[in-house]
């Protein structure tokens, strides 16, 4: 009896739910890399189950927890993958992908595509999370991505030196810059000048972008042999590697060959060719879920006292919500201007689903093990650590900011945590300062992000990387923007 009451005790202590995490971690990536080469969605449902059980939570209570995690997830991030999806897949088919790789491409060269891919992805990444952003950039990263590689013969590193600036800049802008939902949090919380917190956010999130985005993806790109599957280029541009190669990997030419391999999918054959989308609504069709979440921001900043313009706002801004939207203005938009068919929508719609099943039930997997993290303690155990050290406030919250977002595999949480603790401790600070401190916590946010990581899966499986691959890309630019915004952050408040 003593021995039960030693053992439950030890559940509650620091240190044993340090060892609990780091063994969870170490153990996913054994099942993952193992002989038997464990789906990850088995391994992370594995591993959550131990952890929980390890972290001396009530068995009767596991099987509840892990539902709820798994719910959770798929409520949220998997209804916005389904639906991007969907819009993917319905831009690819109608042609409006084409023309907005066509716009990457003509005004750039090949050694500046990646320059444009950076703006075009921060631009589009303001108002958005991560993921969110991820999945409306992806047709054109695909896209521009097969053409460059099919006019320079096939080198596989085009997909890299594309996608790595776009994930820079999408995940500097989801930790370090107001208007973005956890900046603004950090900002009303610790009081800061959101103004300035935007203009010095800047000057960390410039620099910081252009080295873990296209300087990055110069060096790493040549190093990894990635090129994804089949499956995924058809989902996303329409065509094949042997189609555009046989085309050339002309504008014209991949675009004809992507109707015409459409049309044989549908059965189709028979129809008359799709007329061509203009430009500016296949731009449109991508920036509807921008504008509407960035409606939401701007209504929360101009007008906070207008509960039913509030309301509403949050209601249209909501991710899951703006990509519906967006699909069903791309229905009606694209059938017009293209002429689809409802029945060839609809197939469009079906087909696209296939693909990014495996990505859902993997963000299910993931949700199970970031709540296992957050019910287990682990997070109040190392603020309770972290909170007495004798540091930096700006160095205090990024480590903070770190910790916790590694631990629960949410940037969102690792910012409302350090905002928490870090808020009693900026009071009377210059305001400049303590603009910096935001920064520093929401650059902290964004750092390791790993396993524990919807994001990270989502990178991964999207492009069919292996677990090295998705670390030494995903996870490192993440970690280069994180440190970046801390050394720039650091640099500034010397003249504050």
């Amino acid at each position: 009896m003593d021995l039960w009451v030693y053992v439950l005790s030890m559940t509650h202590s620091p240190t044993y739910l340090l060892v609990v995490l780091g063994c969870s971690i170490a153990l996913l990536v054994f099942l993952i890399n193992w002989r038997t080469k464990m789906h990850p969605f088995l391994a992370l449902t594995t591993v959550s189950f131990v952890a929980a059980i390890a972290a001396g939570m009530p068995y009767a209570e596991v099987p509840h927890l892990l539902i709820k995690g798994a719910g959770g997830s798929l409520g949220h991030t998997g209804l916005v993958v389904f639906f991007g999806a969907m819009l993917g897949r319905l831009l690819a088919d109608s042609g409006a992908v084409g023309r907005l790789a066509d716009l990457v491409i003509e005004h750039s060269s090949p050694k500046t595509a990646p320059w444009v891919m950076t703006a075009v992805a921060f631009l589009i990444g303001i108002p958005m999370f991560f993921e969110v952003g991820l999945v409306v950039l992806m047709p054109v990263i695909y896209a521009v991505a097969l053409r460059l590689e099919v006019a320079a013969g096939r080198p596989k590193t085009w997909y890299l030196r594309i996608l790595i600036p776009a994930i820079a800049a999408l995940s500097c802008l989801h930790g370090m810059l107001p208007p973005h939902p956890g900046p603004v949090i950090a900002v009303n919380g610790l009081g800061a000048n959101t103004g300035l917190t935007i203009g010095l956010g800047l000057i960390c999130a410039i620099p910081s972008v252009i080295v873990a985005g296209p300087l990055y993806a110069r060096f790493i790109a040549p190093r990894i042999d990635l090129e994804p599957g089949k499956d995924l280029i058809r989902q996303y541009t329409g065509t094949t590697v042997e189609a555009a190669m046989a085309g050339k990997g002309s504008a014209v030419a991949l675009k004809e060959e992507a109707r015409a391999k459409a049309h044989s999918d549908h059965g189709e054959e028979d129809e008359e060719p799709l007329r061509t989308v203009p430009t500016w609504l296949s731009f449109v069709c991508v920036l509807v879920p921008v504008v509407l979440m960035l409606v939401e921001t701007l209504v929360q900043l101009l007008a906070p006292n207008n509960e039913k313009l509030v309301e509403f706002a949050g209601v249209i801004g909501d991710p899951a919500v703006a990509m519906f939207l967006a699909v069903l203005f791309a229905a009606v938009a694209l059938s017009f201007a293209s002429g689809m068919s409802g029945s060839r929508i609809r197939k469009t719609f079906g087909a696209s689903l296939g693909s990014v099943a495996g990505v859902a039930l993997i963000i299910a997997g993931g949700g199970m093990f970031n709540k296992v993290l957050k019910s287990s303690g682990i997070g109040d155990a190392i603020v309770e650590v972290t909170s007495h050290l004798d540091m930096n406030y700006i160095l205090l919250g990024w480590l903070i900011g770190t910790i916790l977002s590694f631990c629960t595999g949410s940037a969102t949480v690792g910012i409302v945590s350090a905002t928490g603790i870090l808020a009693p401790l900026v009071v009377g600070m210059p305001p400049a300062y303590v603009s910096l401190v935001v920064i520093a916590i929401g650059s902290g946010s964004i750092s390791f992000n790993w396993v524990n990581h919807a994001g990270f899966w989502f990178v991964k499986e999207s492009f069919g990387m292996t677990l090295g691959q998705a670390t030494k890309t995903h996870m490192t630019v993440q970690t280069l923007v994180a440190f970046m915004g801390l050394l720039f952050a650091l640099l500034l408040s010397l003249f504050v």
